[in-house]
Formats: C-alpha cells, structure tokens, sequence
C-alpha cells in the first residue's frame, strides 16, 4: 500500500495545516516549552508521535487553552486534543488554512467563548468534549492483537494475508495513535526478516543436501 499522505507532507519544523488536509487528529501532549525569538508562535506543544515537529497554536488557540485547561502549561502533559484543518483561516487577507482545536479533554460539555476575528469583529468559537480512554485502549488492544497475529504468520503468504487485514485500522492509527502505527509497522518488518532468514537457511540446507 502507498501512503499518500507521506507524499504531501510539507517540509518544516512544525505541525502544519496542510499535515491536517487528510483529516483531523487526536494528540496526546507529552511536553510544553517556549520558542524563544518568535514573538507570533511563542510555545511549542510537543506531543506524543511528533516526530520533533511541535503544534505551535496561534494566539486564538492559546486563549482557548487557558479557557479550558488553565494558564499552568505544565499542567497540559497528558492531555488530549482534536486538530483541524481551518481552510477559512487568513494570512495577509487571504484564505491560506490554519490549525484549529474541536475537542478537547477535561471538559464534560461544550464549551463556548468569543474570540478576536479581526479587530472589529469577535466571534462565538466552541469546543466539544473529548472522550479518548476508551478509543485509545481499544486502539492499544487491537494493536496488541494484531502484533501476536504477525508473530504467528509462518510464512510471507500468513505474514501478507495479516497486514492486508489490518489495512483500514492501520490507517487510522496513523493519524490518532502515530505510537501504535509505529509499532505496528515495525513488527511487520522484524517478522518479514525474521521469515526471509528462516527462508534463507532453509535454501541453504537444500542446496547442501542436510537432511536427506
């Protein structure tokens, strides 16, 4: 299978809104620090499978951070959020896309604040409870079970039919559990090896005629 959304990736330092044109994604924060020298995205939100590319929020997002998770960024760590893709966002007077936040954890209802659109104008913004215990075990089990299915397959024909299996989960980990992606695929390429060396071995005892 060829993952499209790694062909169109942007090049940077940072989550991007165009990383969000193939769907939202839930991230799981793992730290908070400052970008010093860049007075318009002052922190960088690290998260888990960010690859050392923070989500650096707006001023927008931040206000609606400290609306719902208060101004202790330390405080953050381990929380989740839901990201967006805004194709409405502007730049300069033009439409060009931003990162928006959907959901978030710690709130049990939605929540509704007015934030600045431009300086004659503010809107009504409202961000939804998130609920991710649930998915992400479930996520972690089905990850579990399809690790020992890998394991199990004892051929490259077994190892195919599994992966071919996992396909549609496999892609939606990618985008809300980059962790568990990761892992995934890199079972399937430690049993891959791991099968082409017993095929190996075995070509090998009947070119020499051990065993017969």
């Amino acid at each position: 299978m060829v993952d499209m959304s790694q062909t169109i990736a942007p090049k940077s330092d940072q989550l991007n809104a165009d990383d969000l044109i193939g769907g939202p994604r839930t991230i799981t924060i793992t730290r908070v620090t400052g970008n010093e020298g860049n007075a318009e995205q002052p922190v960088n939100v690290f998260f888990e499978g960010d690859n050392n590319k923070p989500y650096r929020p707006c001023k927008s997002m931040r206000r609606v951070m400290v609306k719902i998770w208060g101004a202790d960024a330390s405080q953050y760590v381990g929380k989740s959020m839901t990201l967006f893709r805004d194709p409405k966002v502007k730049w300069g007077g033009m439409e060009v896309g931003g990162i928006r936040i959907s959901h978030m954890t710690g709130i049990d209802k939605p929540e509704q604040m007015a934030l600045t659109e431009t300086r004659s104008k503010r809107s009504p913004y409202t961000v939804r409870p998130l609920k991710v215990e649930d998915q992400r075990d479930r996520a972690a089990e089905w990850a579990d079970d399809h690790v020992a299915g890998v394991a199990k397959a004892r051929s490259a024909e077994e190892l195919a039919e599994v992966i071919e299996g996992g396909v549609k989960a496999l892609d939606r980990l990618q985008k809300t559990r980059p962790e568990l992606h990761q892992r995934v695929v890199a079972a399937y390429e430690a049993r891959r090896s791991e099968l082409e060396s017993v095929d190996a071995a075995d070509a090998q005892a009947e070119d020499s005629g051990v065993g017969f």
